[in-house]
């Protein structure tokens, strides 16, 4: 029997044990105003994470789906449209696309970084789309339907390569919305404009969860739109709040989407201590990096290109038998993922699309490989060597283990 002590996947106790008191004094400043829904807190919130972001608004709604189905619709997504996004994410990028009222649409992600490959979409909309000599608008050959956004994703922390997403978007007349809800704080070189843009600054919009897990984490649902257009803020506003621009008076049909105050005034006081959560991740990632590296060619470590500052929301390697390693780390008591075992496209929700197994090779063997190892800022050096040192022993408990394709 092992008995020394679980390392787990994520630690959500000790940040809230150490901010137990700051948290508390939001409580009480809640009960004391009666303030629950929206108010000074949740406007306050918006003001400080749009500045965090480097946007001009920052709208707060209830959760990441809210955000970027709200980001769509007010973009102008119509029903019965295109939108083209990746197969290796949550489902809830491909749910809000969905209740936007259009279709998804998906193309092959880097080997290395699990993102949007730029010339794999290009190669979508060169091939399988033509521009429509009248309306000027992008239409699927096959359907008819017209293609009217990209949602690119910034999995794991790493944002998407965003300069030639934006450019072919630019040709195409798309519209970007990022999926940043895993990407807090994450930041990109923008050779085009010749600085670094933090994840939630380059599209017309962008939707980030505070799910507890992220690395801005509620204490319950929650999330926000970031966009640069005032247009696209005020419908968001509108669309969280029934449609309504003041009490009673609904411009619009709308949904219940809005933030709690409780959230709002949680999430300042972790704001403030973001960039150390993420200057942590980071460390944690470069030391899994250095005590990893006896066992390269058997693992695949995260790729982060020099143009690219990730804020390791998941670690995630890659190993041949990913069950086996799985299974031996949970007996020696160390918690893993998997994000995620199942590509969009094979998902039985979305069965109606038509795709089959083989249409995207590189998220298909990503999901069979892939493993988020304990990632947490937190996390000590001392249970990153016991989680290396599980998984040695499991790569090489039969025999050395075949290597991993680095393409």
């Amino acid at each position: 029997m092992n008995t020394l002590g679980k390392i787990p996947f994520l630690d959500l106790v000790t940040p809230h044990e150490e901010l137990k008191e700051e948290l508390g004094s939001i409580f009480r400043t809640v009960l004391q105003g009666a303030d629950f829904v929206g108010g000074a807190m949740v406007t306050e919130f918006e003001a400080e994470f749009a500045k965090f972001c480097d946007a001009r608004h920052c709208i707060g709604v209830g959760s990441g789906t809210d955000a970027l189905r709200f980001a769509l619709i007010a973009a102008g997504i119509r029903a019965g449209d295109i939108v083209v996004t990746v197969p290796n994410t949550f489902i809830a990028t491909g749910e809000a696309i969905s209740q936007a009222g259009a279709q998804p649409a998906f193309v092959d992600v880097h080997e290395r970084t699990y993102n949007m490959d730029p010339h794999k979409l290009r190669e979508y909309l060169e091939m399988e789309c033509c521009v429509d000599g009248g309306s000027g608008e992008l239409i699927h050959r096959q359907t008819g339907m017209r293609v009217s956004a990209i949602v690119p994703v910034h999995l794991y922390g790493q944002m998407a390569e965003m300069d030639l997403i934006l450019e072919l978007a630019e040709r195409y007349n798309l519209v970007v919305i990022e999926d940043a809800c895993q990407a807090h704080g994450a930041e990109y070189f923008s050779n085009k404009e010749n600085q670094w843009k933090k994840a939630g600054s380059m599209g017309e919009a962008a939707a980030f969860s505070f799910y507890p897990g992220k690395n801005l984490g509620a204490c319950g649902e929650a999330g926000a739109v970031t966009t640069n257009d005032p247009t696209i803020a005020q419908k968001i506003r509108m669309l969280r709040d029934h449609g309504q621009e003041r009490k009673y008076h609904h411009d619009i049909e709308g949904y219940n989407g809005r933030l709690d105050a409780l959230q709002a005034g949680i999430l300042r006081i972790k704001l403030q201590r973001l960039a150390g959560w993420n200057g942590k991740r980071r460390e944690c990632a470069q030391r899994y990096g250095e005590l990893l590296a006896p066992a390269e060619g058997t693992i695949l470590l995260p790729h982060e290109p020099a143009w690219k500052r990730a804020v390791y929301h998941l670690y995630v390697v890659r190993v041949n038998e990913r069950d086996q390693l799985q299974k031996d780390l949970a007996e020696a008591n160390i918690g893993t993922g998997i994000h995620y075992p199942v590509p969009l496209h094979l998902q039985k929700a979305y069965a109606r699309l038509g795709y089959q197994e083989g249409d995207f090779p590189v998220a298909e063997r990503m999901a069979a490989e892939i493993i988020s190892l304990p990632m947490f800022p937190d996390l000590s050096y001392e249970c990153q060597r016991r989680v290396v040192a599980g998984i040695l022993q499991s790569l090489t408990a039969k025999g050395k283990p075949a290597e991993m394709a680095a393409a």
